[in-house]
């Protein structure tokens, strides 16, 4: 072991505020490859702000990376001069509190107003209170629905610093490159100054909330819903909203109703993740429900399942955002709907025959809310993100699109119909655009590098036996090849939350006089055929 590696590890140890994590990494001194890999490089605080697991040293989620990231954000601020205070907002993941009262206590020492959250709350209620109280910035510790042992730090801007399009929005360059820069810069942590608490905000934001996400709806108790917030912090408010909007309260999982940390009934707490939903299917099953319903651990995303004659079926991430979009043209809302390069062609067709302004953006809320084209009305992704409600809430919101959800049932239920039965009369109207995802996770994060190379080196000729009709690299602005034909779309891009690789996969089937299961038959069998070809490609057929 170099001697270079241990003298990094010994100033960081010396300069580390928590004991616990000084006594973690002098465990890991005689260990070259643990620590080699702990200082590796410090976490990169991008447009995702900073995630990561949770561990000593700089390539980790812990007190001395926050102290420094709370440092560099509030002196980036400063020399911004931007006005207002400093909003923090944390899940119940594990140091999320501490991340967070630690974060109050750099910006009140820099001279900064810190204004906390009441106790672990969803990432809505703290881009909501961004907004809501004329903030410079907001931060919410959270890893979103990343396995158990990772954390993470986002960073929201006001409308001084974000402007109309991202007040209460995460950042976008430059403003990552500037804070982080600034982080960098900061010196030693015993020179941080360290002021009091900040102000413990009562419940009055999170209530405040509430009403204006149940103003967005008028429900009814005569819907069924079954509920999980799968061991996050959404229950609580998503219960309220739902209450507040005149739904019966929904029927919750027990099992994963109370915030836990450790997740212990889930494999990864991430809805998409195949068994994720199984409690929730059986207590939707059991109890007859209409509707179910799981919110990721922060609540920013949104699952929905159905009911059907086989049994229930987990929506699509695109087909619930098509649905959602559709139900907010039917009740005649204006405005800009925007969606991302990676998710179903659909809602282009949709706000085309439906004459509304669309846009398409990189992946990520961030560039979903700055859409250009007219005032955003509505926007998804099709890994469960909606914002339904971008006045309250410019960043996926997995409450507010809950509640439009039950509303489109329960209108299709007065109606005698369903979602299932939308869903195909919009197949019906502009054919079954079927979407799948080839989602590779590896160890050793080169090995997303080695593929992508792969892939832009020996560039398929044809697929699903059509000739490319466009292959477009994205580089130097983002790491996005997509491949095109008649009646398939292929984008392939590095996950950038999760080490993966990630394919979304789509083809478009007409239905024409046939019924719409035979098209969808036939859509599933070319999206297989599409998968196949992909992963060969990469080099994992």
């Amino acid at each position: 072991m170099s001697n270079s590696l241990i003298a990094q590890a010994e100033a960081w140890i010396a300069d580390d505020p928590d004991p616990v994590t000084r006594d973690e990494l002098r465990a890991v001194l005689d260990d070259p490859a643990e620590l080699a890999d702990r200082f590796a490089g410090p976490l990169t605080f991008g447009t995702a702000g900073l995630r990561g697991p949770l561990r000593a040293g700089p390539n980790g989620m812990n007190l001395a990376v926050v102290t420094a990231a709370a440092a560099g954000l509030v002196r980036w601020l400063a020399e911004q001069d931007a006005a207002g205070p400093l909003v923090i907002g944390y899940d119940a993941r594990h140091g999320s509190r501490a991340f967070a009262e630690r974060t109050a206590r750099v910006a009140t020492g820099a001279g900064r107003e810190a204004l906390l959250l009441p106790g672990p709350l969803p990432t809505p209620v703290l881009a909501f209170a961004v907004r809501r109280l004329g903030a410079a910035a907001g931060v919410m510790v959270t890893a979103s629905h990343n396995p158990p042992q990772d954390n993470g730090y986002k960073v929201y801007l006001g409308n001084g610093l974000g402007g109309p399009l991202g007040d209460g929005a995460q950042i976008v360059p430059p403003a990552d490159a500037g804070i982080s820069a600034a982080i960098r810069a900061v010196g030693p942590l015993a020179d941080v100054p360290l002021g009091p608490p900040g102000t413990l905000l009562d419940d009055g934001i999170t209530d405040a909330y509430v009403t204006a996400a149940a103003a967005t709806v008028t429900g009814s108790a005569e819907l069924t819903i079954a509920y999980t917030p799968m061991h996050g912090v959404g229950g609580p408010v998503l219960t309220a909203a739902f209450e507040a909007a005149g739904f019966a309260t929904p029927l919750m999982v027990t099992a994963q109703a109370a915030p836990d940390p450790d997740f212990p009934t889930v494999a990864f707490p991430n809805p998409e993740e195949p068994g994720a939903t199984d409690l929730l299917l059986a207590l939707a099953s059991s109890s007859g429900a209409d509707l179910a319903i799981a919110n990721d651990p922060d609540a920013d995303r949104c699952a929905v399942a159905i009911p059907t004659a086989t049994g229930w079926r987990m929506l699509r991430g695109d087909e619930l955002g098509v649905l959602l979009a559709d139900a907010l043209i039917e009740r005649g809302t204006e405005g800009l709907f925007a969606t991302t390069i990676v998710s179903s062609s659909m809602l282009r067709a949709l706000c085309t025959a439906r004459g509304r302004a669309y846009d398409e953006t990189l992946t990520g809320f961030k560039w979903i809310v700055r859409a250009s084209g007219g005032e955003l009305a509505f926007g998804y992704e099709e890994a469960l993100g909606y914002c339904v409600a971008p006045a309250l809430v410019r960043d996926k919101d997995g409450i507010t699109a809950a509640l439009l959800t039950a509303s489109l049932a329960l209108t299709l239920k007065r109606a005698g119909r369903t979602l299932a039965d939308r869903l195909d009369e919009l197949a019906a109207e502009f054919g079954v655009h079927a979407t799948d995802q080839l989602s590779i996770r590896v160890g050793d994060l080169s090995e997303i590098a080695t593929m992508m190379t792969r892939l832009r080196a020996a560039t398929p000729a044809t697929l699903l036996g059509e000739p490319l009709t466009a292959a477009e690299d994205l580089l130097p602005d983002a790491d996005v090849l997509v491949l095109r034909t008649a009646s398939a779309r292929v984008v392939v891009r590095p996950s950038g939350t999760e080490p993966k690789l990630k394919a979304y996969l789509e083809v478009v089937e007409p239905v024409g006089d046939a019924p719409v299961p035979a098209a969808r038959d036939r859509a599933a069998t070319a999206l297989a055929t599409l998968r196949a070809e992909i992963s060969t490609a990469l080099g994992v057929g």
